[in-house]
């Protein structure tokens, strides 16, 4: 079984120093921090006055509106805020998938998990976690205390990859018990219908969710390179495999995998879901460092 330096160590944490990750759009959270606010208060930005209204707090009046107008007004601000990410880990059983001297995809899944949660919440930003294969298996909600972070740690080294896919669902009903709107980072194969993975993704997009996007890759899924008759098994079905000749099926198999990607990627980039692809024989750290400099620049 994994530890706990398995997953997050000083070398991951080291690439990742001096970066933040930000949200685009406007998040919910409870204290002060480094995102914007749908919530106003009494910090950072001015947004707008109004009129006063019988209950108002003195202390908010313009006087000097007062002293032009001879009327009341109140000044309200934009507040910042923590933000409450969450981040949800693919568990199903085509994570299990090991090229030859390579990497299981969700060992570099949980440590890519690893990296964000520590990140995130040395901002000072709460974080969950969301494991899950064809439906929710493990569901910590989201907090700010380095005790937090151990838990959810402890949670990634006890999942291990498991059964069918069912990432449309899963991403259904998180849209109905994720009550707070804040930032989604999915982590996953991505091996599910396209056109019903989108619905759930717009209806997550609707509710004012950021959707970030980790989409792993085994080499050997992206070129397939077997070259003498192999057994291909099915890993979220174990009763389901075939006998093949690689090189009769090769060109067939990089077209239908060229379609997928440039599927996903159109339907995603409609609404407007950042889409980073990563294969596991690259440091996850390296790549996860080269797209949060490229965010932060934007």
């Amino acid at each position: 079984m994994a530890t706990l330096s398995d997953i997050l160590n000083a070398e991951d944490i080291a690439p990742l120093q001096h970066l933040q990750l930000f949200a685009r759009t406007v998040v919910e959270g409870f204290t002060t921090g480094l995102h914007a606010s749908p919530h106003k208060g009494f910090s950072v930005e001015f947004r707008q006055h109004r009129p006063y209204v019988q209950g108002d707090e003195i202390r908010r009046l313009d006087w000097k509106i007062f002293g032009r107008s001879d009327r009341f007004y109140i000044r309200e601000y934009d507040e910042e805020t923590n933000l409450r990410a969450t981040i949800l880990l693919d568990a199903s059983g085509s994570m299990g998938y090991r090229g030859q001297g390579g990497v299981e995809k969700f060992d570099y899944a949980r440590k890519l998990a690893a990296s964000l949660a520590y990140l995130l919440m040395s901002q000072q930003d709460a974080v969950g976690l969301v494991t899950f294969d064809n439906k929710v298996r493990d569901m910590i909600p989201n907090r700010t205390r380095i005790t937090h972070l151990h838990q959810m740690l402890e949670c990634m080294i006890r999942t291990a990859p498991g059964a069918e896919t069912s990432l449309a669902g899963v991403l259904e009903s998180l849209a109905g018990r994720l009550k707070r709107r804040g930032l989604l980072i999915l982590i996953s194969d991505f091996f599910d219908d396209v056109p019903a993975l989108m619905r759930a993704v717009g209806i997550l997009r609707r509710k004012g969710h950021e959707l970030l996007v980790f989409q792993l890759w085994d080499r050997d899924e992206l070129e397939f390179p077997f070259s003498k008759w192999s057994r291909f098994e099915n890993l979220e079905n174990v009763e389901d495999h075939l006998m093949l000749d690689p090189a009769v099926i090769r060109q067939s198999y990089l077209k239908v995998l060229a379609e997928f990607r440039q599927s996903l990627k159109d339907g995603l980039l409609k609404h407007e879901v950042d889409v980073v692809e990563m294969q596991t024989d690259q440091p996850h750290a390296l790549a996860l460092k080269e797209y949060l400099a490229l965010r932060m620049r934007r």
